[in-house]
């Protein structure tokens, strides 16, 4: 099968199937991604064999995933419009999730979006079932939130 991937973005993908292993075995015909469930590979390929400009219907539904793929093999669009959607969607219930995702990798942009969030609706994040749980497995981030809090409040 003949993979054609010009596009800059796709700099890790084109690496892996250029690689000299890759060539030289005849029966490697399967390129594994361990870490993504089978629905998540899908919208992974059908981002790089689309033109790029948005998220297809999978994609969105996926587009958490897709950020964490997006930035390990380094498809920069991707993970622009995956950020998008990911600040787009910032709510009570997913807000200390995204705050979490911002940080590995490392994403300024929407760490900033969901610590504002946090911050604007900290009454009723602390008071939910979300933080509560976020508390017990986070309680480093759970340190900075509250001291961000604390400067609000000063």
């Amino acid at each position: 099968m003949e993979i054609n991937l010009n596009r800059q973005q796709d700099q890790r993908f084109r690496l892996m199937f250029e690689s000299d292993e890759f060539k030289a075995s005849a029966k490697l015909e399967t390129v594994t991604i361990s870490e993504m469930k089978h629905e998540e590979v899908e919208a992974l390929v059908e981002f790089i064999y689309s033109d790029g400009s948005t998220l297809s219907a999978k994609a969105k539904q996926n587009f958490q995933s897709l950020f964490i793929a997006a930035h390990k093999y380094e498809i920069l669009h991707l993970q622009d419009l995956c950020r998008n959607e990911l600040i787009s969607s910032l709510s009570l219930t997913n807000a200390l999730d995204v705050y979490k995702l911002s940080l590995v990798p490392y994403e300024r942009d929407l760490e900033v979006a969901a610590l504002e969030f946090i911050l604007s609706n900290f009454k009723m994040i602390a008071n939910s079932k979300e933080y509560e749980l976020f508390v017990s497995k986070n309680p480093d981030l759970t340190v900075k939130i509250v001291k961000e809090v604390v400067k609000e409040c000063t």
